[in-house]
């Protein structure tokens, strides 16, 4: 699977869980909420105060290094 900003919360939990420490340690600690969950990543970074290119590249860099 390919995430990108347009990535629902939803879609890349369920691809893979670990995903959820990465956006917790990012500062977004509401993954669990069910609002979230369809959002997109860079509606919840936009939310959070948190810039989406950098947070979409701390989770591929989860990904290529799991």
């Amino acid at each position: 699977m390919e995430i990108t900003k347009e990535t629902t919360m939803g879609e890349m939990l369920e691809y893979d869980r670990g995903i959820a420490v990465v956006l917790m340690g990012s500062g977004m600690h509401c993954v669990g909420c069910p609002s979230s969950i369809g959002e997109s990543l860079e509606e919840a970074c936009m939310v959070h105060g948190l810039d989406a290119d950098d947070v979409l590249a701390e989770i591929k860099e989860y990904l290529a290094n799991k």
